[in-house]
């Protein structure tokens, strides 16, 4: 490990000032509050898999493509820093790591790694032109399933697009609350959710990562849902305050909550499968 401590130093230096950016500008906006959360998982996942990557077991061919990637890293990185693009500044990050794993340990060690690098994935903010194209029909799709619940269990709601009408009240579906962003979120914490099970199941992995765009969405209307009974009953300043944080808060433990159920519901299913296959022929 002493050998890192240089790699990890000047990893330190380099990227202090873009998390020092970070800390004060885009990761406390509400679209983006989950970037440190995913970045300090990626880094717990790095942790967690270090031992199992080979002991130098680095080639010419990887540390050629090592150093081409460490190229690309800080040409992503320089542009991004000089011009404020924080979508190159980030994912310099990923392309850092994967060459100093190449550079290092070689072609298996980024093996070992891949998940804790496309897992970084998620805390890349996105071109505001397709986020802007993806989720309207996303807000629309929250808002209407929202407005039908709501109206099934006997409240006076109406829509009008992506504004929801209820009693006195009209909120406003904004991106935080049901754009693309969230789901990207959410969806990150499903892939998490499965890398650290880790079920021998194959049919339990691909059902859960399918079924993982349907939770996320429905945990998008729960916590629609959600913001506006706080608006209903305890008013605008209720509903836009203290509590609309709690409502993000009630977004993931909705999400966790269903991916749990989901997750014991196809272990069922899989021990049904194999009980079914263990019974003798007739």
């Amino acid at each position: 490990m002493p050998e890192w401590w240089p790699v990890w130093l000047g990893m330190l230096v380099l990227y202090a000032p873009t998390l020092y950016d970070l800390s004060g500008g885009l990761w406390i906006t509400e679209g983006q509050a989950h970037g440190p959360i995913i970045l300090a998982l990626a880094l717990w996942l790095i942790h967690r898999q270090w031992t199992d990557m080979p002991e130098n077991d680095t080639s010419r061919p990887a540390s050629i493509v090592g150093w081409a990637v460490f190229l690309v890293a800080l040409g992503c990185y320089v542009l991004g820093r000089s011009q404020q693009i924080m979508l190159f500044e980030l994912s310099s990050i990923i392309w850092m790591l994967a060459a100093i794993l190449l550079i290092k340990r070689g072609g298996k060690a980024l093996k070992v790694m891949w998940f804790p690098l496309f897992f970084m994935l998620f805390m890349i903010p996105l071109p505001g032109t397709i986020v802007a194209v993806l989720t309207m029909p996303m807000k629309m799709a929250v808002s209407y399933v929202t407005e039908n619940i709501l109206f099934w269990a006997g409240y006076p709601i109406a829509r009008n697009g992506v504004i929801l009408q209820i009693g006195q009240y009209q909120l406003l579906v904004a991106d935080a609350c049901a754009g693309l962003q969230t789901l990207l979120t959410l969806e990150s914490l499903g892939l998490f959710y499965l890398n650290v099970v880790r079920h021998t199941s194959v049919f339990r992995n691909v059902a859960l990562a399918i079924l993982i765009v349907p939770i996320s969405f429905a945990a998008n209307v729960i916590r629609v849902a959600t913001l506006t009974l706080i608006t209903y009953y305890f008013g605008d300043e209720a509903g836009q305050g203290f509590l609309h944080g709690f409502a993000g808060m009630v977004l993931f433990l909705s999400a966790l909550l269903l991916i749990l159920a989901i997750d014991s519901l196809l272990q069922l299913s899989v021990r049904a499968r194999g009980d079914q296959s263990l019974q003798p022929a007739k």
